[in-house]
């Protein structure tokens, strides 16, 4: 029925009717919904206060509030069942295998190692790979493509195993936010000499969450303090009982240093597999999967390593992974060698896409070129619409006060990291007692000791929350990220300063004048010693560059060592400079500090004045 609106348009009215819209549509997309003229939708988000045109994505609130003002209900739909009918326009069905029980056939569990950091993953999978490599292999090392497969004996017959090598879990993590079940099983490492470690449980958690069958390594029960049966004792706790203690989880004790054991612990995988898992396969339909890593190789093109789920992939397929799409040029293994064909979790590097695609992104094998173009066109448009609909602008603590009083935010995240668990705790208890009346409350998200990592800007994301390091910086790609994805991360030393600055965020008070602004970053390649000037490092500027006379800091380990530092020496051979640029080495003189080591990291930094709002 039609009801008038503003202006005196008529505008149909809704009885409640539900309408479905994806995430980032646009008004025109809701005005061909309900039959309306999209020109009279502007019109009415003009009276509601919002300056939006017909064919601007908007964002999930704003879809809510036009709906709830014209009688609607709006059903936002997931990117997942979006994508599932997407497919099924196209007769496609991405996660089923075809074919009845007959056409299954057994195929290899997928296997993710995890861990505490210097407990050995690295090593771990080094000496598997090691015991499988083609003998004479330059290096004896093989190609990293993100995945490999190795091959055990279990029970006199031949058994394969596929492993996801990706550093930090980026693709477990990606795959699982996707809703991807990428891994079948997952090898928790544990040093026998140290036990379990806040990283240990991490792992632990992410396994779990994934519903996941758990091995556990004791590694390094060559090295004094070893003790295997600590551990056992200490995941226990966490609900991993040993198959000796009367539970269901196999505890291997290895070197992987060594090499020791190593064939007990795929042994263990493959019994895990057969025990708790049905795992099989149809290999005779048209290959699935999802992508594991890819990279832009100048030679090459995108070249992306994806893991076959079922089906079989093979040279000439036209496949469609994420947005991107193209014909299979050819297919490598882990060894660089070039397959025909790929069958049920095994891992391959494709060539021969139109662009990089995704950790995560599933792929499927179409018939038509053009039905994949068409595919990942719409991907494509999808995942550039929710991007413009998305809030870019997170809070930050100088704008809380603003945010506060437009109701925008009734709680304030907080993601709190720190060098020791006692300072994190004591930090955390502190900022939950303060008195800041009843219109907000502090909540902490999440803590834990270590760096600030990418899976805390991650998390920062998705939930508006501010991160706090603690006398930790952040580690590798996450500071790029956290300043493209505009998430806040304050750094501090003085916990009082911490807690003054939330508590003068969430009343108000914060002004800030200054801020600190990193210039460059600096690897200690070697050290020097100097009787004249004491130790000087001898560097690779790592990112931006370093200036003589500057603020710098000493990282250790993600730690902070040494603060309120200063360049006072600057050397490029044997001439005095007043900077050095990234990608150049060079010699820094921190004056009378002299605890400095190879590996550490030498952030300078200066203090800018910032203009006020």
């Amino acid at each position: 029925m039609q009801a008038p609106s503003v202006g005196g348009v008529m505008l149909p009215r809704g009885n409640g009717e539900s309408i479905r819209l994806s995430r980032g549509a646009s008004l025109t997309d809701f005005a061909e919904k309900i039959n309306a003229n999209p020109a009279s939708l502007v019109a009415v988000m003009m009276n509601l206060g919002e300056m939006v045109t017909a064919t601007q994505s908007v964002s999930d609130e704003t879809l809510q509030l036009l709906a709830g003002e014209m009688n609607y209900t709006v059903q936002i739909v997931s990117p997942e069942e979006e994508d599932r009918e997407l497919l099924e326009s196209f007769d496609l069905e991405f996660g089923e295998d075809e074919g009845d029980e007959d056409d299954l056939v057994v195929r290899p569990p997928v296997v993710t190692v995890m861990g505490h950091v210097d407990h050995g993953k690295t090593r771990l999978l080094d000496a598997i790979r090691k015991t499988n490599v083609i003998a004479g292999e330059a290096g004896g090392i093989t190609q990293h493509i993100g995945a490999y497969q190795v091959a055990t004996e279990v029970n006199d017959e031949e058994r394969k195993i596929t492993f996801i090598d990706t550093p930090g879990h980026e693709a477990f993590t990606a795959m699982r936010a996707r809703g991807a079940r990428s891994t079948d099983i997952a090898i928790l490492v544990v040093a026998a000499n140290d036990g379990v470690m806040p990283q240990t449980v991490e792992a632990l958690n992410h396994a779990k969450a994934a519903d996941v069958p758990i091995v556990v390594a004791v590694n390094k029960i060559d090295v004094e303090g070893a003790d295997p049966t600590k551990v056992r004792g200490q995941l226990t706790e966490y609900g991993l009982v040993a198959e000796e203690y009367g539970g269901d989880t196999m505890f291997v004790d290895i070197s992987a240093k060594q090499g020791l054991h190593i064939d007990s612990l795929l042994e263990a995988v493959i019994l895990t597999a057969d025990a708790s898992l049905d795992l099989r396969a149809n290999p005779n339909q048209d290959a699935q999967g999802i992508s594991i890593e890819s990279r832009l190789d100048r030679g090459r093109g995108a070249v992306a390593t994806v893991l076959v789920q079922r089906g079989t992939l093979r040279v000439g397929d036209t496949m469609v992974v994420g947005d991107a799409y193209g014909r299979v040029r050819a297919m490598l293994d882990d060894n660089g060698n070039n397959v025909a064909e790929a069958g049920p979790s095994t891992p391959v590097q494709v060539l021969g896409l139109t662009n990089v695609p995704g950790a995560g992104d599933n792929f499927i094998v179409v018939d038509e070129d053009r039905t994949a173009r068409q595919i990942a066109e719409k991907r494509a448009a999808r995942e550039r619409n929710a991007a413009f609909a998305k809030r870019t602008r997170r809070v930050s603590l100088e704008d809380l006060d603003k945010v506060l009083k437009a109701g925008e935010v009734q709680q304030l995240n907080l993601i709190i990291k720190g060098d020791a668990s006692g300072s994190v705790e004591a930090l955390e208890s502190s900022l939950l007692q303060l008195d800041v009346g009843e219109e907000v409350d502090i909540r902490v998200l999440h803590r834990g000791v270590g760096a600030v990592t990418e899976s805390d800007i991650d998390l920062a994301m998705g939930s508006d929350a501010i991160v706090i390091g603690f006398n930790v910086r952040a580690a590798g790609r996450a500071a790029q990220m956290a300043e493209r994805e505009g998430v806040d991360v304050r750094y501090y030393s003085v916990i009082y300063q911490a807690i003054e600055e939330i508590e003068a965020a969430l009343k108000g008070m914060l002004k800030p004048e200054y801020e600190e602004v990193e210039l460059g970053t600096a690897e200690i390649r070697e050290v020097f010693k100097s009787s004249k000037l004491g130790n000087i490092a001898g560097v690779l500027i790592r990112s931006g560059e370093v200036k003589r006379n500057t603020k710098a800091r000493l990282v250790r380990d993600g730690k902070v060592i040494a603060e309120n530092l200063n360049i006072e020496g600057l050397r490029r051979f044997k001439d005095d400079v007043t900077e050095i640029r990234e990608g150049y080495e060079g010699g820094i003189n921190l004056g009378n500090f002299n605890d400095i080591k190879v590996d550490d990291v030498i952030a300078t930094y200066e203090m800018r004045e910032k203009p006020r709002a």
